[in-house]
């Protein structure tokens, strides 16, 4: 069965200029970095030069660049970090309540250590209103972790205004954009951002591998012990072939972004128009001009959204009913219900995010597809 993907916002596959970059480090430029001698001295001189080349992609400083294991360990690795740091400061963190897992399990797991955690609802459209962070701090408050843009619903947040904001009183801003990178052109200073979460496999690059970036001015304590890689604050040998194809992948991603948006939105845009007219009862989740090129979510009254996919998959198109990391579950989305989606609604919901391998062939596949399902199993 020929596959069509239509679930980049979960992953994506790896670029082929990619794989060619990454392959001599896997058997010909095996050295260990932190080994003394030359195969080892050059790896630790290709790590070096990758770090500058995100470092300038992003505007930041070479040495605010931290190589981890994915966007999940950067959330965790900023946030407990910049916390356990800061504690003599206060105790408060700002965070909303459709980030990813990663960053509402962190703040949960800080709870447990003496924090004071502020959830807050967005905006019905998915936008979180900077008056309403701005309102909840206080004297306490060290932290405000905002993500840039939303895995379920792809609604970007006024990044820069609430880095703006954050700087104005005082409190280090870390943001989740493991879903803006790749698709939105991020400048950490312009966009006012101390801290920032990055995975390479949502913009073709491996999987595995990820970057915190965070301000040389923000203190921040190592929470993982063992030895003394990543200027002492992310212990483990670093994974070069990785790193190599990550860097790779983000140069790519950076000279085709113009071209990736317009191909993106052209097929969603199509898409969401086509379901509008063809199919009753719906509902479209979240902003519809301030979110992702290629996100759309659209929840179809009396379908159950489990059943929408298994139905999807017979017909070899992979979709999403929400956060992969969620896959499993019957439970609504978290992210739905914040933005005050009723439950019936949250379980019907479908996310379809368009990559660059997407046509428009295959996209009149999907919609007839969706029509033909959801008109056979509506209740």
């Amino acid at each position: 069965m020929d596959i069509k993907y239509f679930d980049h916002s979960a992953t994506t596959p790896v670029d082929k200029r990619v794989l060619q970059a990454m392959i001599p480090y896997f058997s010909e430029k095996y050295g260990n970095p932190s080994s003394t001698y030359s195969i080892g001295k050059e790896n630790k001189e290709t790590i070096n030069l990758c770090r500058l080349k995100i470092a300038n992609i992003l505007n930041a400083r070479v040495n605010e660049i931290y190589f981890t294991s994915s966007g999940s360990e950067s959330d965790n690795l900023i946030i407990k970090g910049i916390a356990f740091a800061n504690k003599n400061k206060g105790n408060h963190i700002i965070t909303t309540k459709i980030e990813h897992p990663a960053v509402l399990n962190t703040c949960k797991k800080l709870e447990q250590f003496g924090f004071r955690v502020t959830y807050l609802a967005p905006k019905p459209n998915g936008i979180v209103d900077v008056r309403d962070i701005e309102r909840n701090i206080t004297s306490k408050t060290i932290l405000i972790s905002v993500m840039y843009a939303n895995n379920e619903i792809g609604t970007i947040q006024p990044i820069s205004e609430i880095g703006k904001m954050a700087r104005k009183n005082g409190i280090y801003f870390h943001t989740d954009a493991v879903q803006a990178i790749g698709n939105i052109k991020i400048d950490v200073k312009k966009d006012n951002i101390g801290a920032l979460s990055v995975s390479s496999h949502k913009f073709y690059g491996p999987k595995g591998i990820g970057i915190a970036y965070i301000n040389e001015k923000i203190p921040f304590m190592r929470i993982q012990d063992g030895g003394h890689q990543e200027n002492d604050k992310r212990a483990g040998t670093e994974n070069v072939p990785a790193i190599v194809g990550m860097t790779k992948a983000l140069e790519i991603s950076d000279s085709e972004l113009v071209r990736y948006n317009k191909h993106l939105k052209m097929l969603r845009d199509y898409y969401v128009s086509e379901i509008s007219r063809r199919i009753k009862y719906i509902r479209i989740n979240g902003d519809t001009e301030k979110r992702l090129s290629g996100n759309s979510n659209i929840s179809f009254a009396g379908v159950e959204g489990a059943k929408l996919l298994y139905e999807l998959d017979k017909k070899g198109i992979c979709a999403s009913s929400g956060s992969a990391c969620s896959s499993g579950f019957l439970n609504p989305s978290h992210v739905l219900l914040a933005i005050g989606v009723p439950k019936s609604f949250a379980r019907s919901s479908l996310r379809i995010s368009f990559g660059k391998s997407n046509n428009i062939e295959d996209t009149k596949y999907l919609i007839d597809s969706v029509e033909e399902i959801v008109n056979r199993i509506r209740m």
